[in-house]
């Protein structure tokens, strides 16, 4: 797989916060020194079951991502970024956040449930539609994280400041 010094990995996501209702997707965030490790095993990625979904770089050109379909739950997400970049800082301080506020994590659970029932069947629109609680959260980020681009795919890329 992707080894090398500097290559950091973390557990992301609603799976990754305990307590918080989640889908049965583990989100791993895989943090590199450079893109070009991950691109280099993506032939040893795929080998090992992964997906390589390089479509989704035209919304996060900063991410390299993958799915890995299994038969059983839960299905693993693949994020490969640049560690300490700001799609490594926004995922780590969002997840982080809603660790250590119970209120916090209990209102997005409420939205969560709640944009799951509105846009059933549709991720795209659920996943845009998260995206303002998230930004709201991200600006309790350090100043060189919140700053976001815009791009669908990703509720914490979707934030325009």
């Amino acid at each position: 797989m992707v080894r090398g010094p500097g290559t950091v990995v973390e557990h992301i996501g609603s799976t990754a916060v305990p307590g918080l209702c989640s889908k049965p997707v583990l989100d791993i965030l895989l943090g590199v020194e450079t893109l070009r490790n991950v691109e280099a095993a993506i032939p040893t990625l795929i080998e090992a079951g992964f997906v390589y979904r390089p479509e989704s770089e035209s919304q996060i050109p900063d991410r390299r991502y993958f799915i890995k379909p299994v038969a059983s739950l839960p299905h693993l997400h693949l994020h490969a970024v640049i560690v300490g970049s700001k799609l490594w800082d926004q995922h780590s301080h969002f997840r982080d956040r809603l660790r250590d506020d119970d209120a916090l994590r209990q209102d997005y659970a409420a939205l969560k449930k709640h944009l799951s029932i509105i846009h059933a069947g549709d991720k795209v629109a659920y996943t845009e539609a998260k995206a303002p609680f998230i930004c709201q959260v991200l600006t309790s980020c350090p100043a060189n994280v919140t700053s976001t681009e815009k791009g669908a795919g990703s509720s914490l890329t979707s934030c325009s400041r």
